[in-house]
């Protein structure tokens, strides 16, 4: 790649809407299968907005809201209050590491590297 930068050959405004997308949906249903560059990506923005949810403060509230997607789990709970109440207490004696890739055979259409993310 000759820049390193600009991942999926696409503009800013599109590349942050799929990330935050992917992000949200990890965090709801705890994997998803994607592109391997993709979930490499992702993976950062997931690790981030879980250790936002572990310090638990008013300013990391608003940055979590900010950036993830306004849906709601099955509970009719919104993500930000799932991430806060229920995703982040589970990772608090972690010091990182939250998700891991597992990498899965190319895609039959155009042999792209496929990988699932999800939550340790």
């Amino acid at each position: 790649m000759a820049n390193p930068h600009q991942l999926f050959r696409r503009n800013a405004s599109w590349r942050k809407g799929v990330i935050r997308s992917l992000t949200t949906d990890v965090l709801l249903y705890g994997r998803i299968t994607t592109t391997e560059v993709r979930a490499k990506e992702v993976r950062r923005f997931v690790e981030k907005m879980i250790t936002k949810g572990k310090k638990g403060t008013l300013a990391s509230r608003r940055e979590v809201c900010a950036f993830l997607r306004p849906v709601f789990t099955k509970d009719n709970v919104s993500i930000d209050k799932y991430l806060f109440d229920t995703i982040a207490p589970k990772y608090k004696d972690r010091q990182g590491g939250y998700t891991r890739i597992i990498k899965l055979p190319s895609r039959q259409g155009d042999s792209t590297k496929m990988a699932i993310l999800e939550l340790v």
